[in-house]
């Protein structure tokens, strides 16, 4: 028989949901931004710069950027995506360990950050379960979509 969250566990389980839901959707979408930012720099030879003597936003070829004393919104993108993913992982981890899932489900969990658009369709399915699962251990408070 698998493991059930524990009824104890309801208020913890819809913080880690509300984490959870927040984090994937700031990776996923810093995620498509360093895709484009892929393609842009390993495709065209072009980073994103912002900023300095060429405008707000322009493209530069990958060996002169920031000529023109702008900001490399490419290496922004690099970091910024890192971070929530680390932030994401741990976001995975708060929801994963009350709700007392296997091993497989945190694997898959985790390469919502890694695997373009995974992370919106991990999302809706989890918080789908999740709601679910808190209605059976307290059908008496209705959960917050």
């Amino acid at each position: 028989m698998p493991l059930q969250p524990k009824a104890s566990d309801v208020p913890r389980i819809r913080l880690g949901l509300k984490l959870y839901r927040i984090t994937s959707i700031i990776t996923g979408s810093f995620l498509l931004l360093l895709c484009l930012m892929m393609i842009l720099r390993y495709g065209f030879g072009v980073d994103i710069g912002a900023g300095g003597a060429f405008g707000a936003l322009y493209l530069e070829p990958r060996e002169l950027i920031t000529g023109g004393g702008g900001v490399n919104i490419s290496t922004i993108i690099l970091i910024v995506h890192g971070w929530f993913y680390v932030l994401y992982l741990l976001a995975d981890f708060n929801l994963w360990s009350p709700m007392r899932w296997g091993p497989l489900r945190l694997l898959i969990m985790f390469s919502g950050g890694i695997i373009p658009l995974l992370s919106f369709i991990l999302e809706r399915r989890i918080h789908r379960e999740v709601v679910a699962k808190l209605e059976t251990l307290d059908p008496a408070e209705k959960v917050a979509a």
